[in-house]
């Protein structure tokens, strides 16, 4: 599978639901570490951007997954027993590193595709990545009760996600964003490098 491809299902996993018995099927840690996987893919560096969302698509599989397991103690627990102040403190720390990770993948993504000359998909996907930042903040807000939005915000929200999906699946077979791309200028200082004479500095 393609990296882009690997993010874009990646995301398909965390902010999709498929409930079978009441468990969640798409499994949102699995889908971070497929975000991570594709990732990896793309790094060219340690300090790329593509390194910092790789760093925190992992990250948000461990707070996912204490997300997931203080989400199913709360449930198991009578009213009077649950930590909810705790609970809704991881909730709220999932959601919004939520939105802080899709926006540092899709910033990474950005960059390579501009610095490529597909300046329409570069922006594009900064339109998508505003709407699901903005829009994912205030459904927060509505969601514990700071803000009465109705439903149009999460239906919003949700399309803007799944526009987001589909641009990266449409990209996903883009030579910029293949494994085995190599930055041309990166490529041409190297091959400087290589025929300068030793001490010629």
């Amino acid at each position: 599978m393609p990296p882009a491809a690997r993010i874009a299902t990646g995301f398909v996993c965390t902010f999709g639901a498929l409930r079978f018995n009441g468990f969640d099927l798409l499994f949102d840690p699995a889908g971070w570490l497929l975000c991570a996987s594709g990732l990896s893919k793309l790094q060219r560096s340690v300090d790329d951007p593509f390194s910092r969302a790789r760093s925190l698509a992992v990250a948000m599989a461990c707070v996912s997954f204490i997300a997931m397991i203080a989400s199913s103690e709360y449930s198991s627990r009578s009213l009077a027993d649950s930590p909810i102040m705790i609970t809704q403190l991881i909730e709220i720390a999932n959601a919004l590193g939520a939105l802080l990770a899709v926006w540092l993948i899709t910033e990474a993504v950005i960059r390579r595709i501009r610095s490529c000359g597909d300046t329409s998909r570069a922006a594009l996907l900064d339109v998508l990545r505003w709407a699901v930042a903005v829009l994912g903040v205030l459904g927060t807000l509505a969601g514990y009760g700071y803000a009465d939005l109705g439903p149009i915000t999460a239906i919003a929200w949700f399309a803007t996600v799944v526009a987001l999906i589909v641009v990266l699946y449409r990209s996903a077979h883009s030579p910029y964003l293949s494994p085995t791309w190599e930055d041309p200028v990166r490529e041409s200082a190297a091959t400087a490098d290589e025929g300068r004479p030793p001490g010629a500095d």
